[in-house]
């Protein structure tokens, strides 16, 4: 994947000429600082998983969420007025009683959403969740049956929530 950076505001995207909302984004400090207390350790626990993976990571902190690229936007990590909701997109929907909102279906894509109050529910669950999240936005990911993926990459930047 190839990473674009616009001339105008900055920001960083999986295509060239990538249509957004041309203004700059923030700094993950800038977002941490108006965040709640415990925004940031899920955070750092999410991009510490994230970060290696084999593959262009985007990370573009804007107003009102830290968007998580990998071609298309994968997943979000928002800071709302008493949880941190972790929003990602999945080739398969997940049955689990840590959804905090009715999956979403969005094209041959799931939707699913945790709602987090404390560091320590970053786990090994959630973080595959991501991992897996961050391989389907590009087509990489096995299907969970086995068979091959067949995505291509969404590089639009919305909100996929």
């Amino acid at each position: 994947m190839t990473v674009w950076t616009c001339p105008n505001c900055g920001r960083d995207f999986g295509a060239r000429g990538q249509g957004h909302d041309c203004r700059p984004g923030l700094t993950i400090d800038e977002y941490a600082a108006r965040a709640l207390p415990f925004f940031r350790p899920i955070y750092d626990r999410i991009e510490a998983r994230l970060r290696p993976l084999d593959g262009d990571l985007i990370i573009d902190p804007i107003d009102k969420m830290v968007l998580f690229k990998h071609g298309g936007t994968f997943a979000t990590v928002t800071s709302m007025t008493k949880w941190v909701a972790i929003g990602f997109s999945l080739r398969r929907k997940l049955s689990s009683d840590r959804l905090s909102r009715k999956v979403g279906e969005y094209g041959s894509k799931y939707h699913h959403v945790v709602n987090l109050t404390d560091p320590d529910e970053v786990d090994d669950e959630l973080l595959e969740w991501l991992e897996e999240a961050f391989h389907a936005s590009v087509g990489r990911a096995p299907h969970p049956d086995g068979e091959d993926g067949d995505m291509v990459p969404d590089d639009v930047d919305v909100d996929i929530m």
